[in-house]
């Protein structure tokens, strides 16, 4: 792996059942700080391929490097590496039996990362960076969807990791709450955050992204600058779905 990028992802393979084949060699690189969108149609693999770059999805074949330490390889401590990712799912996991504040120090107290007065502190610092720090002691299931979304980036963001892969943040979200969530993202993305992130949202993706990678059957058809993408596509199944999730 080069030393310049964060995260390398290089011809990778993934298949159900021997059959079903997902993810058909796909490669990606991410550098320090960079915030790579994805798009693309419903079934092309987005989200199996992002889960694939923290190992909940075993792949059959191809390297992910993260920090030039191959992900691939038998030796490598997966749990050990899964602390430097962080990862936001569409649904937010977040465990309804304990408080806001409880959710966000849980990890970093059980892993020994912290100690509960050092997580306390930190969880606050974090729940004020999503605007949350009011709901500490709250469960989360008085909260609307947008505001527990924002408390599992903060939950996230708790384990300090060097990259954060989203996938499709907000789309579970009501209308008006995704602007919430992605106002978050804006922030994390301004701050150097490395961030990966699948969506269906094309005005973040044309205002945060560093680079947009078009999925589509498997594969990244096209990979450019968000100006690229949206304004010139090179390739024809980008436009056709530009056409479509754009009304042009």
């Amino acid at each position: 792996m080069e030393e310049k990028y964060k995260v390398q992802v290089t011809d990778l393979h993934k298949s159900y059942d021997d059959v079903h084949e997902v993810i058909k060699g796909a490669s990606l690189d991410v550098a320090p700080s960079e915030v790579i969108c994805i798009i693309g149609p419903s079934g092309s693999g987005k989200s199996t391929f992002l889960r694939c770059i923290n190992k909940l999805e075993d792949f059959q074949d191809g390297h992910i490097y993260l920090d030039g330490v191959d992900l691939a390889d038998p030796k490598v401590d997966i749990n050990k590496m899964r602390e430097k990712i962080g990862m936001v799912f569409q649904h937010f996991n977040l465990f309804p039996n304990m408080t806001v504040l409880e959710n966000i120090t849980l990890a970093p107290v059980e892993l020994g990362k912290e100690d509960k007065e050092t997580a306390i502190k930190e969880a606050h610092k974090y729940l004020q960076m999503v605007n949350m720090d009011d709901k500490a002691d709250v469960k989360p299931t008085t909260l609307s969807g947008g505001q527990q979304q924002r408390v599992a980036i903060a939950r996230a963001l708790a384990m300090k990791p060097d990259v954060m892969l989203f996938d499709e943040p907000t789309s579970a979200l009501d209308p008006e709450m995704v602007g919430d969530v992605l106002n978050v993202m804006k922030k994390l993305a301004q701050e150097g955050m490395t961030m990966i992130v699948v969506t269906h949202e094309m005005g973040f993706a044309k205002q945060v992204a560093d680079k947009v990678a078009f999925f589509y059957g498997g594969v990244i058809k096209e990979l450019g600058t968000p100006e690229e993408i949206f304004d010139h596509p090179q390739e024809e199944e980008t436009k056709n779905f530009l056409n479509k999730v754009l009304n042009i």
